[in-house]
């Protein structure tokens, strides 16, 4: 290892010359209290920024091991140092010269605490990895500018977002503790028979459709009596509000009272979220998963049975592949896939479902016979899909009293405030709903019980030909679409992808799989499950470069079933 002193008399020697010269100061050198590393370097001013890396020592460092002394707290603490080491990234930049000359960014953490790449503590050192834009004029190296970055700003960073005595000591701690309450009553639901619970005195509603900070001046939630439970935290004490049992539960009320906003609180539930947010201690069971409609996607092999009959022209729904699907048969494969996860709850909200597969009315099964229409409607389905696989549901409705009869709960918000209104949506249905014939059970044909088998050939990440070990290409664009070999993922209607580096995880996890072969052998889930398995086991930056956050099973296996070129054996 070199000193820092070497990395100085290097930038002085390659000051003024052609910008690839700045390749010769890749390697690690010791700055006394870090350990800077210098793990690539751009090739030219105006391409993707440097990577770099610093690994501080506890001993240095001085961090407390109460605030990484389990996993949720010590990723509230990683989320919290980012966040600092942004901080002092921002003031740092100076983004004068060519192209992306004088910047140091790091990958910044959203409301959501998720694990992440850029800053990982282990047990005796933290690491940070951020980027740089070697500092140039036209396409010559600005050597005294890198020196004035690199040796003078760089330990000022360091110590000032990273040095415990330099830190805010209670804020660092309120991120520690906030994850580790969120963690702790998220790991009582299923014991509790929940699938989520909302705190007394959250704020759900954001600051707009493209800023998920809190809404200023919002109404806080408040449960009613039926539903309110209790729970004892370690660090927030006694907390109250509303639990949500298994089961069917309905969200219903009048268009703009909340009912979406709710449910939107719900699926992003599965996260533990930072101090401030308002949504800290709104939690919903880790598996839960929102499924809805996606005209225009592909489907491979997926046995829609369940919610879809014998289609015109003898085509069989148990094995069904299509490379445009509709509303219906894109949401119903997105339900069979959710349970082919493991997933046990499934988040709806009507706003964005096939109208066809959540509901047919009375009216419209006598006017079309049965023998002429393949759908079972998920109002006839979502009873035994509780009962029979232990699946339960939240659905999000405004247009239709069909789910009063199999409904378990009846939530209607008013004014973003919800009431239980269970009693007396059971009133109703006596007289107003009528129910077709019970369909035959679900036990017979539990769909949580598919696994499909993909030909590997098919998850093909290289450029070179199919099935030819070449260059591989995995790239994202904004977190929406991901390149895998000479395809296109489309992420963008993925509901639970809440972050850009979750995309990029996506891919790293989709790339480890295919270069391990793990599909050679696995089913889908399984082999999926075995790389979460050893990105748990070994951090997530073993599975992968660059800057990568915490992804679920769920959204990981949703991306592989969008992936085109898929083939299901």
């Amino acid at each position: 290892m070199k000193h820092k002193s070497d990395l100085k008399a290097t930038l002085q020697r390659i000051d003024g010359r052609p910008y690839p010269a700045y390749k010769d100061i890749r390697g690690q050198y010791d700055y006394e209290f870090f350990t800077l590393s210098i793990d690539k370097v751009q090739g030219d001013p105006f391409a993707s920024p440097s990577r770099l890396s610093v690994t501080l020592p506890h001993v240095e460092s001085e961090l407390p091991h109460q605030l990484f002394s389990n996993t949720s707290r010590r990723t509230g603490t990683e989320n919290f140092l980012a966040l600092s080491f942004a901080k002092a990234c921002n003031q740092a930049s100076s983004r004068s010269g060519s192209g992306k000359s004088g910047l140091i960014a790091i990958d910044i953490p959203g409301q959501e605490m998720l694990q992440r790449t850029c800053l990982e503590i282990g047990p005796d050192t933290t690491i940070a990895r951020f980027s740089v834009g070697l500092p140039a004029n036209g396409r010559r190296i600005r050597g005294r500018s890198a020196i004035e970055l690199l040796i003078d700003q760089l330990p000022e960073i360091v110590e000032d977002a990273l040095c415990y005595d330099q830190i805010d000591k209670d804020a660092i701690r309120s991120f520690a503790d906030t994850a580790e309450d969120a963690a702790t009553l998220r790991a009582t639901l299923s014991e509790n028979k929940l699938i989520g619970f909302v705190a007394d005195g959250s704020i759900l509603p954001r600051a707009s459709g493209i800023d998920e900070r809190p809404m200023r001046e919002a109404v806080p939630f408040r449960s009613p009596p039926s539903l309110r439970k209790t729970f004892e935290l370690p660090h927030a004490g006694k907390v109250s509000g509303m639990a949500i049992p298994e089961g069917v539960t309905l969200i219903v009320g009048g268009g703009y009272h909340g009912k979406s906003t709710l449910l939107s609180a719900l699926e992003r539930g599965v996260y533990n979220h930072r101090p401030q947010d308002g949504r800290e201690l709104v939690v919903t069971r880790s598996d839960a998963t929102k499924v809805r409609a996606e005209d225009g996607r592909s489907v491979a092999k997926v046995d829609l049975t369940p919610f879809i009959g014998q289609l015109p022209g003898g085509k069989d729904s148990s094995s069904f592949s299509t490379e445009n699907a509709s509303g219906s048969s894109s949401q119903a494969a997105a339900i069979i896939e959710a349970l082919e996860t493991g997933a046990k709850a499934l988040l709806i909200d009507e706003d964005i479902s096939a109208t066809n597969l959540l509901i047919r009315d009375s009216r419209m099964q006598q006017l079309i016979a049965k023998d002429k229409e393949p759908i079972t409607p998920f109002v006839q389905r979502v009873r035994s899909l509780h009962r029979d696989c232990g699946v339960s549901t939240v659905i999000v409705l405004g247009g239709s009293g069909d789910y009063f009869e199999p409904a378990d709960h009846v939530i209607a918000l008013d004014n973003y405030l919800p009431q239980d209104l269970t009693k007396e949506a059971k009133a109703l249905c006596s007289e107003a709903f009528q129910q077709e014939a019970l369909v035959p059970s679900l036990v017979a044909t539990n769909p949580s019980q598919s696994k499909r088998f993909a030909d590997p050939v098919s998850i093909n990440p290289y450029i070179s030909g199919r099935g030819r070990p070449g260059r591989s290409r995995v790239k994202t664009r904004d977190g929406r679409a991901l390149t895998f070999g000479e395809d296109e993922i489309d992420l963008s209607l993925i509901p639970q992808i809440v972050d850009s580096s979750q995309a990029r995880a996506i891919g790293a996890a989709l790339l480890y799989a295919a270069e391990n072969r793990l599909f050679a052998e696995l089913s889908l889930p399984a082999a999926l499950e075995q790389v979460l398995a050893f990105a748990d086991k070994g951090r997530l930056s073993t599975i992968g470069k660059g800057d990568l956050a915490e992804i679920r099973l769920q959204e990981l296996a949703a991306a592989l079933n969008r992936l085109r070129s898929l083939e299901i054996l």
